[in-house]
Formats: structure tokens, C-alpha cells, sequence
């Protein structure tokens, strides 16, 4: 029964801190550039209908977080920085976007799942390799 032990699998052990950061980054990219393109005021005009303050700079900290957040994830530049403030914008957005609607989890699964793959690389770290620490911008602790 060595199949059901997945053996064959540890050979990506070494790598999957560094796929899910990429994979985990482009969705953040993607996220932001969504907001990008369709403009800040249809963002800051949804922010406004939820009752956040100053929507338009909330709109535009989140635009900055995704975009160049996610870009920065991607290529490992303070992974963990920008996993943790993406895991506050999908907390936020958890809780005053997604729970008032009432459909239960189902509504918000996707930014659960988002929540807590961002709380992992902002624990964990974004893996080998990463262009970060080759500019002195790494905020991996190797003690």
C-alpha cells in the first residue's frame, strides 16, 4: 500500500512553498487588475455602499495591495508583507462584503480559501527562489 502514502509526490516537497506563492500571487494580480481596469470609483463607489471610510483611498490601497502585492508575491519581494495585508483585505471583505448577504459560507468560500493561503505564506514565507532577498528586500527570518 505504498501507493496510498503518495511517496512519489516528495519529490515537489522542495517546491511547493514556491507554487503556491506564484499561483497565490497571480490570483492577487488578477483580483487587482480587475479593479484597475474598471476603474477606482466603480471600487470606491462599492467601498462607499458598505459603509467604508474614505472609500476612494480604501479603493486605491487595495488596487496597490493586489496589483503590485500580487506582483510582489510573485516574484518574492516581502511575500509575507503583502500576503498579510491581502489577508486583512479578505477579512474586510469577508466580513462587511460577503456575511451580510446571508448565503452562508458558499458566498465567501472563495475568500476564505484566499484568507488563509495568504495567512500561510505570511507565516510560513514564500520559498525558494525569490527575487527579494537578491535586492536586499527579503523578509524571511533564517534564524
Amino acid at each position: 500500500m505504498d501507493l496510498l502514502k503518495l511517496k512519489f509526490l516528495r519529490v515537489l516537497s522542495p517546491y511547493v512553498t514556491l507554487l503556491l506563492r506564484v499561483a497565490f500571487g497571480l490570483i492577487v494580480m488578477n483580483h487587482g487588475w480587475a479593479k484597475f481596469s474598471g476603474g477606482a470609483a466603480g471600487v470606491s463607489g462599492f467601498f462607499g455602499g458598505l459603509g467604508i471610510p474614505v472609500p476612494t483611498a480604501a479603493a486605491w490601497l487595495v488596487i496597490v495591495v493586489e496589483l503590485i502585492g500580487g506582483l510582489c508575491i510573485v516574484l518574492g519581494v516581502l511575500p509575507r508583507l503583502w500576503s498579510l495585508l491581502f489577508a486583512i483585505i479578505m477579512l474586510v471583505a469577508i466580513v462587511l462584503a460577503k456575511l451580510p448577504g446571508g448565503e452562508g459560507f458558499k458566498s465567501f468560500e472563495l475568500e476564505f480559501l484566499l484568507l488563509f493561503v495568504a495567512l500561510f505564506v505570511a507565516v510560513k514565507g514564500g520559498g525558494s527562489p525569490a527575487v527579494g532577498p537578491m535586492l536586499g528586500l527579503s523578509d524571511d527570518n533564517d534564524d
